[in-house]
């Protein structure tokens, strides 16, 4: 299986920056599909960006323009820059990886980190 284990969380003010990093260990040949996700308090978790092997990249509206995702194969890495952070970017930010599923068009994401807190005041 794939290990996953995130970091560059933190407190910020709105405004602020901060660049999330992902490290994937174990078997990762596999691996077409990386992303982020985050789960804030009260609410359901929510894809924030994902990459995939041609190293295009999806983003969620609320986060376009502001995020960039990123990836280095050789060191099986994610990366996630997060500029011009609001408060309501606050949540746990999950790392994730899987397969591509041609049929659904979509990444059949199926290991997890354990998560980074991000809280913007």
């Amino acid at each position: 299986d794939v290990q996953l284990v995130e970091s560059g969380g933190g407190s910020v003010q709105a405004g602020g920056s901060l660049r999330l990093s992902c490290a994937a260990s174990g078997y990762t040949v596999s691996i077409y599909c990386m992303g982020w996700f985050r789960q804030a308090p009260g609410k359901e978790r929510e894809g924030v960006a994902a990459i995939c092997e041609s190293g295009y990249t999806d983003y969620a509206g609320s986060v376009a323009g502001r995020f960039t995702v990123s990836k280095d194969d050789a060191k099986n890495a994610l990366y996630l820059q997060m500029n011009n952070l609001r408060p309501e970017d606050t949540a746990m930010y999950y790392c994730a990886a899987g397969p591509w599923n041609g049929w659904a068009s979509r990444c059949d994401f199926n290991s997890w980190g354990q998560g980074t807190q991000v809280t913007v005041s």
